[in-house]
């Protein structure tokens, strides 16, 4: 009996990976099924929820210095502490809520960005007296298709830490009082939210981002 040849291993761009079923990824959420899940289904993905907005910005925050991917072990643990992001919620918290933030092992005990959190969920309330939402605030810097490179492969995605919309963002929240809002933060907060799909070519999320895009209804107060 002639054995059956083995097969060529899949050959994958440069920054992908595929599971055991083949489908392939973006390399960076490759280290477990959590992250990968988090890749599929929320990364890049267009968001108009103002509570999901919130504690994205908030978590990104919160991510400076470490990885993601602590953060979204964490995540279950930083909703219990502020209150679901519920920002009406946070930003009545006072210094007894910091002193009980800063001893809870279940979120990154950081004091300077706890308070960063509560001061930032005030502001949210401010924006959307404003706008209207938060989304309707976020959606605003949404770059152009001009502005946006033709192809995201892995060399163009090193290049991605900032953009000219993120530091508009970045700059404008600033002023209104925000803080740990950098260029960089904010960027990584638009990639998460769907603002830029920098699922790179080849990626099996890539077109679910981009469809969801072409289906999603800019919030508009």
């Amino acid at each position: 009996m002639t054995a059956e040849p083995t097969p060529e291993p899949q050959v994958l761009p440069e920054g992908l990976f595929a599971d055991e079923a083949g489908c392939p990824r973006c390399t960076w959420c490759q280290a477990t099924p959590f992250y990968r899940q988090y890749h599929d289904s929320e990364w890049g993905f267009p968001v108009a929820d103002d509570r999901r907005l919130f504690e994205k910005i908030c978590l990104e925050g919160f991510q400076s210095g470490l990885s993601w991917l602590t953060i979204l072990n964490k995540r279950e643990g930083f909703r219990a502490a502020f209150a679901n992001f519920d920002a009406e919620k946070v930003a009545a918290f006072d210094a007894h809520d910091v002193e009980r933030l800063v001893q809870d092992a279940a979120i990154v005990r950081h004091r300077g960005k706890i308070t960063s959190t509560i001061n930032n969920a005030q502001r949210v309330l401010e924006l959307r007296r404003e706008f209207g939402s938060l989304a309707h605030y976020v959606w605003r810097y949404e770059p152009a298709a001009a502005d946006r490179p033709e192809r995201i492969t892995r060399e163009v995605a090193r290049t991605l830490s900032t953009s000219p919309a993120s530091i508009a963002m970045s700059k404008d929240l600033k002023k209104r009082g925000w803080s740990f809002v950098g260029p960089t933060t904010v960027y990584a907060f638009m990639q998460a939210m769907g603002l830029v799909n920098d699922h790179l070519e080849g990626c099996h999320s890539r077109a679910a981002a981009l469809a969801a895009r072409r289906a999603f209804v800019v919030p508009c107060g």
